[in-house]
């Protein structure tokens, strides 16, 4: 593989990563709605390709209520999906979210002050690492 097909998928998570630098401060708020990006799929024998977010089942808009600790889809997704928070940690400028479910563990990192998320969901055979912004809902 040439070293310039190498950098590209790097260089393109990071073009979409700082076209997202206007993202909302979440300083102080409980509920968001944050929508992914870009996402990266990865499997032990094919390796990683980066595909559209809505391609690996991931919806447009995501929910999540940190006081009630869940994480959901909107009501015009028609998904009808929710997932508990587990682990909920807010420190040093960061919010960070873990849980399972049906035999997939996920962590989030949102930076309070950008709105920034990092999302990374793996099982036993497969992972994503997905980006995406998030604001603060009413």
């Amino acid at each position: 593989m040439s070293r310039i097909k190498r950098w590209v998928p790097a260089l393109t998570i990071l073009m979409a990563a700082t076209s997202l630098v206007s993202a909302d401060d979440l300083t102080g708020s409980d509920l968001f709605l944050c929508s992914p990006m870009v996402a990266n799929a990865c499997r032990p024998d094919e390796g990683c390709e980066q595909k559209a977010p809505w391609n690996l089942n991931v919806p447009l808009f995501i929910e999540l209520d940190l006081k009630g600790k869940k994480i959901s889809t909107t009501a015009a997704s028609g998904l009808n999906r929710e997932t508990a928070i587990n682990n909920l940690l807010r420190e040093d400028g960061l919010i960070v979210l873990q849980g399972y479910q049906q035999r997939r563990a996920f962590s989030m990192v949102i930076v309070e002050e950008t709105g920034m998320l990092t999302f990374s969901v793996s099982s036993e055979d497969q992972g994503a690492v997905i980006f995406g912004a998030c604001t603060p809902k009413p």
